[in-house]
């Protein structure tokens, strides 16, 4: 199995390159992105088993021996984030693919679009994977620079303002991490992970906390972590819907997922578990106060996605295995849901006309089915039993209690208190969006369910926009796929425990790269 390793960077790779040759033939791209995406969802489920039953899979990218060469590691923990990653693409590209052609232009798109999105999903899985810091890097760069087309598409000023901003803060954040680099290069002669594992151990540890404390900066700005996250709000809801769906669910979890891979594989101990801890209540609270005050959709969505983010820091900082399994469980969680109300917001602006809270209502009655696309994930963002999003927080509860610090006991408090604040967010939404009369500036329905079908503005006399199959598709595929997490909850939290335990002893990763010991 150790061959299907690389197969999630090097297929959406070649896939974008196809496309690319393909331009100006729309139908033949998404043909190619769809076979593509499918197939890493499938390779990506086989590495989730074989890593399960085997441990680590690992490959010498080239055949060059480690450490002179980039190794690829799929553990339980990548082979997992490559599942969900790959799963919630896909989606997302079907979902995009049904408004193009609601449109009207699926037959004269964006060229950029099928081979820049590909790329995207390259740079995903190859962080996921890298077994090599500056690798990660790359990794980081490649998500950089497609983020950066995605963001701007249809060129309007808003979009350029705010990929400007998006920009400059990510290369900000990446001139960090490669400072980091060369520090810690220059330190230990080597950026392999495994072999790091030694020999930043022998490091003095006041050099140790530096090179750490840079790490941590650097995936905390692109983590969206307070008081790093200002620029998220006004970069992400600018973008298309699918666009948005996409960055919220993956990109701000690639920080994360390098946060936990750095800390538990190279600077285990805790000597910034009270600083994570800190961060992750401050994120927490201000991300949801800044939700409770929004009146437009995304916006609200925007600031619970950097708020939830406080969630997965919590299991990190709290340095137990529970800790690091719940965190586990909730980025898995959190990809898919976050995802789901993204591109339930986007079919809220298409059949509102607005994402504004003061200009819509009257949805549920108006579009039952779209109420409940947005209604289910709502309820499971906002951790409401029996639904992942409360079981996760359930897992940190219970591992902060077993900690028993006071530090750990305030992060209890404040996940209780941003849960019951998410709640009432959700809440309002709904009364505003959903449960009141519609407003007068809205467009009427025909009073039939208005998946794929037209209706008319009687005041205005004119067609309205329909909600089409593949967009209430690719959305309720994804409120399934949430719900199924509630049902295999038991099976993915023993997984999570697996992968949290490795992580924490790391002789098996070590193990894997080097069968003959760390040179």
């Amino acid at each position: 199995m150790n061959h299907l390793v690389p197969m999630p960077v090097v297929m959406p790779l070649l896939g974008a390159a196809l496309t690319l040759m393909l331009a100006g033939r729309p139908r033949a791209q998404r043909w190619v992105s769809l076979t593509v995406l499918t197939a890493t969802v499938v390779v990506s489920a086989l590495l989730l088993i074989r890593s399960t039953v085997d441990g680590p899979l690992v490959v010498e990218v080239g055949g060059w021996v480690a450490p002179l060469g980039i190794v690829l590691v799929a553990d339980q923990l990548a082979a997992l984030m490559l599942v969900v990653s790959a799963s919630v693409t896909l989606c997302v590209l079907v979902y995009s693919i049904g408004q193009g052609m609601a449109d009207g232009d699926e037959e004269t798109p964006l060229s950029v679009y099928h081979p820049t999105y590909l790329v995207l999903t390259a740079g995903v899985c190859n962080a996921f994977l890298s077994g090599d810091l500056f690798n990660l890097y790359v990794g980081f760069e490649i998500l950089l620079v497609a983020s950066y087309v995605l963001l701007t598409l249809g060129s309007t000023e808003t979009r350029i303002r705010a990929g400007t901003t998006y920009v400059v803060v990510s290369l900000l954040s990446s001139m960090i991490f490669l400072v980091a680099i060369g520090l810690v290069y220059s330190a230990t002669g080597t950026l392999n992970l495994a072999q790091l594992v030694e020999r930043l151990d022998a490091l003095p540890d006041d050099l140790r906390l530096v090179l750490q404390g840079m790490l941590l900066l650097a995936f905390g700005i692109k983590a969206a972590v307070f008081p790093l996250s200002a620029w998220l709000p006004d970069s992400y809801p600018t973008a298309p819907a699918p666009v948005t769906a996409v960055f919220a669910g993956l990109l701000t979890k690639v920080g994360v997922y390098a946060t936990i891979r750095t800390e538990t594989l190279l600077f285990p101990g805790g000597r910034t578990a009270d600083l994570l801890l800190w961060v992750a209540g401050l994120t927490m609270l201000v991300g949801i106060l800044g939700a409770v005050a929004q009146s437009d959709i995304k916006r609200l969505l925007s600031f619970t996605l950097i708020s939830h983010i406080g969630y997965m820091l919590f299991g990190v900082g709290l340095t137990t295995s529970l800790g690091l399994a719940a965190a586990i469980f909730y980025v898995v969680h959190h990809i898919t849901i976050q995802t789901t109300l993204f591109l339930a917001a986007g079919l809220v602006e298409r059949r509102g006309g607005s994402t504004a809270l003061d200009r819509l209502g009257g949805l549920a009655r108006l579009s039952p089915l779209l109420a409940v696309l947005f209604f289910v994930p709502a309820l499971n963002l906002a951790g409401i039993p029996p639904f992942s999003g409360f079981l996760g927080k359930l897992g940190l509860v219970q591992a902060g209690v077993d900690d028993g610090g006071p530090l750990a006991w305030g992060l209890v408090a404040a996940g209780l208190v941003t849960s019951l604040l998410t709640l009432y967010a959700i809440a309002r939404v709904w009364n505003l969006a959903f449960w009141r009369a519609p407003h007068a500036d809205m467009p009427t329905a025909t009073g039939r369910d208005d998946a794929d079908q037209p209706y008319e503005d009687p005041a205005a006399g004119q067609p309205g926009v329909m909600l089409p199959k593949l967009m209430i598709g690719s959305t309720a595929a994804l409120v399934v796929f949430g719900l199924a997490l509630t049902v295999v909850a038991g099976p993915l939290f023993d997984i999570s425990t697996d992968a949290a335990d490795d992580l924490l002893q790391r002789t098996p990763y070590v193990e894997a790269v080097y069968p003959e010991g760390t040179p």
